[in-house]
């Protein structure tokens, strides 16, 4: 049973939570959004930020400047496709992205987003948990490790788990402070 790969698998869970919660607009204008946004480039699917300067010049507002300005058509097109809830505004050089302001039912709505969001993460730390403790009571049960061993493993795993735990509430009272805060 190896410590270090069942800590690995749950600093992935937390690595995809981050990357889900930076895609939860809070009424910040936050280029992450666009993170999943692929523009058709020359027939390649390429993500927006290969092909175009991404710039917050303002709390609210992302300004998209593409390098090669024959592909502006086909970034607004995918971002309107992607359902990111602003339309983009395009003057010819540069897409602008608005962000509006949240209004109390949004917030609360993004909270709840946010919570279900951190919950599916506590679930996937409990299940690496879960299948590290079964790996020590199988390798227990071969013989290949003590029953005082095993007891110190779940021991081992139990406090890496609690510490992963308390972390993912930590991320979601950060995210949902910058919801109700804007």
């Amino acid at each position: 049973m190896d410590l270090n790969s069942i800590e690995e698998k749950m600093d992935k869970t937390i690595s995809v939570l981050k990357e889900n919660l930076a895609e939860v607009r809070a009424g910040r204008a936050n280029p992450a959004i666009l993170n999943k946004i692929m523009v058709n480039y020359y027939g390649v699917p390429t993500p927006i930020n290969q092909v175009a300067g991404i710039s917050v010049p303002e709390a609210r507002l992302i300004v998209i400047q593409p390098w090669d300005v024959s592909i502006l058509k086909e970034i607004e097109k995918e971002i309107q496709k992607a359902e990111i809830g602003i339309n983009p505004n395009n003057d010819g050089k540069v897409i602008r992205l608005a962000f509006p302001e949240l209004t109390e039912e949004r917030r609360k709505e993004l909270v709840k987003d946010i919570k279900k969001i951190a919950e599916d993460a506590k679930v996937s730390i409990r299940a690496i948990r879960r299948d590290g403790i079964d790996e020590a009571k199988e390798m227990e049960k071969e013989s290949l490790i003590t029953e005082d061993e095993l007891k110190k493993a779940e021991e081992q795993i139990q406090k890496l788990t609690d510490k992963k735990i308390a972390e993912i509430d930590s991320k979601f009272e950060k995210k949902e402070q910058e919801i109700m805060s804007v």
